[in-house]
């Protein structure tokens, strides 16, 4: 789940304008790539070991509310516009180091990040929930480094937001009612 939760929120999103203003930017790409990857499992990681902690703090029900909570703010992000994020043009560190710590900062309180936080303290396995919430995110991220502008040409972006925060606040909704039992 955390890994189809996370590709979905990422889609078309901040991270992925800011991957491509780095793929244009830098020539190598391995090492951009790298630190693309760096970020998206070290986010995942911080995120699934918050939701697991948090796990213990709170009942099942309020995990389910936490989780029905966390898709419908993934797509309200969804049905909203795009803002331009920062470009880091003065950050002079390197691709690895440009595109690792400026995607995690970017990352951090965002969507997926929210939703790897609920999907881990609702899973059994916070571990796996990291693993799927990186590769998501990774997922997202990387195919624009490879091919550029030419991503967001192939990709019907715009409906892909639209119907899967449809997809988010249907799922989400049922959630939060039954997490209340409302439903």
């Amino acid at each position: 789940m955390a890994l189809l939760a996370c590709l979905l929120v990422e889609m078309g999103d901040r991270c992925q304008v800011l991957t491509l203003a780095l793929s244009v930017r830098y020539r190598k790409t391995a090492p951009l790539i790298a630190g693309i990857v760096a970020a998206a499992f070290a986010n995942a990681i911080l995120s699934a070991v918050a939701g697991g902690l948090l796990s213990k703090m709170i009942g099942p029900d309020a995990r389910t509310l936490l989780l029905g909570l966390a898709l419908l703010f993934g797509a309200v992000g969804l049905f909203m516009p795009v803002k331009r994020p920062d470009l880091l043009s003065g950050w002079r560190i390197g691709p690895f180091l440009t595109g690792g710590l400026g995607l995690f900062i970017l990352a951090f309180g965002n969507s997926a990040q929210f939703l790897t936080v609920a999907i881990a303290a609702r899973a059994d396995n916070p571990v796996l929930t990291a693993i799927g919430a990186g590769i998501g995110m990774a997922i997202a991220w990387v195919p624009v480094v490879l091919l550029k502008s030419q991503f967001f040409i192939a990709l019907p972006l715009r409906w892909i937001r639209r119907v899967g925060g449809g997809v988010l606040l249907v799922i989400g909704t049922i959630m939060g009612l039954s997490a209340l039992g409302l439903l």
